[in-house]
């Protein structure tokens, strides 16, 4: 537990990412408490998942080591902040990978302490490739909330519009109207909020200006990729495809090469892009030829309009990268 008088960290102090980390931290979150593998010591505690006791947790913490945990719907965010402020790298990895990672070693039982062991040895298997957390821009971070909460908001619409048109909806009909109503009115005040965050701030607005020149990027597409794909302008154009979830896959072993898929990334990219790339196949010249010659090689329908989704956050990354100019 930290003193009452303990000096605490007063500025943010950048870690130190080009020297190999020579410790790793595997840190477990939870709601209330995190547990705690240090692999220098091999010793494994708990610490409480609150302010004060993060940021001394941090400060006990040298300059070599590497602390790694998983995203756990937000109650990481306390800690990697302590760190950042204390100027220790961190990876927040993604679960999947560690789960994964875990099975290979053949363990079957799970423990708090088990997966913060595992956390830390993850991180030094793979430190090397592993990319160090950085805290988010924060009007980036309240575009995010807006956004997912529209999309919440509009999910729960339709499930209440789909029980007024079912069977039986008769003896709660005017409950259900005014619950849409309320619905279409949140709905329609969270859309000028995204509206009115973007005009504020000029890095947002222009990005905003400049992918919505592509045809089939609207408005609440444009919200949607700058929100939950902070990354564009960033990566090259593979990666971004990757971290859309837009990638093809091979899939091939010995004489076989199966069918590609597409697979992981980020799900709600790829519902935003999907609608974006029907109304580009309908209305760009330059999309609407390359689906048709998909659908004549043979392809899907679905298979056409993932490529050209695919081909829409190429493009969205390219024009979002500096000095960028595109060729005709």
């Amino acid at each position: 537990m930290p003193a009452d008088n303990q000096k605490r960290p007063r500025e943010i102090v950048m870690p130190n990412v080009t020297a190999a980390p020579a410790n790793f931290i595997g840190c477990d979150v939870g709601k209330t408490n995190i547990v705690v593998f240090d692999s220098r010591t091999s010793q494994t505690r708990t610490i409480a998942n609150r302010a004060a006791d993060l940021l001394w947790f941090a400060a006990t913490l040298d300059d070599t080591c590497l602390a790694i945990c998983e995203a756990t719907g937000g109650h990481e965010d306390g800690l990697l902040r302590a760190l950042l402020k204390a100027g220790r790298a961190a990876h927040r990895a993604d679960a999947r990978k560690v789960k994964a990672f875990i099975r290979s070693f053949g363990t079957l039982g799970k423990t708090d302490a088990i997966d913060a062991r595992a956390l830390a040895t993850y991180g030094r298997e793979r430190h090397a490739t592993l990319v160090r957390w950085q805290a988010p821009d924060p009007q980036r971070e309240r575009l995010q909330a807006l956004v997912l909460t529209r999309r919440d908001l509009i999910v729960d619409r339709q499930a209440y519009r789909n029980r007024l048109s079912a069977p039986g909806a008769a003896a709660v009909k005017r409950q259900l109207g005014k619950l849409l109503k309320s619905f279409d009115q949140q709905v329609a005040d969270i859309t000028r909020e995204i509206a009115a965050l973007i005009r504020a701030h000029k890095d947002l607005a222009d990005a905003e200006k400049a992918i919505r020149g592509i045809v089939g990027i609207g408005e609440t597409t444009a919200a949607a990729l700058l929100a939950l794909l902070p990354e564009l302008g960033r990566l090259n154009r593979r990666e971004i495809a990757s971290l859309a979830g837009l990638a093809p896959h091979p899939n091939q072993s010995g004489a076989t090469d199966a069918y590609r898929r597409t697979r992981g990334g980020r799900p709600e990219i790829k519902r935003v892009l999907f609608m974006a790339a029907m109304v580009a196949a309908k209305n760009d010249p330059k999309q609407r030829s390359f689906y048709e010659r998909l659908l004549a090689q043979g392809k899907k329908p679905l298979v056409a309009l993932t490529a050209i989704m695919r081909k829409l956050v190429v493009v969205c990354n390219a024009v979002l990268r500096p000095r960028t100019v595109l060729a005709a």
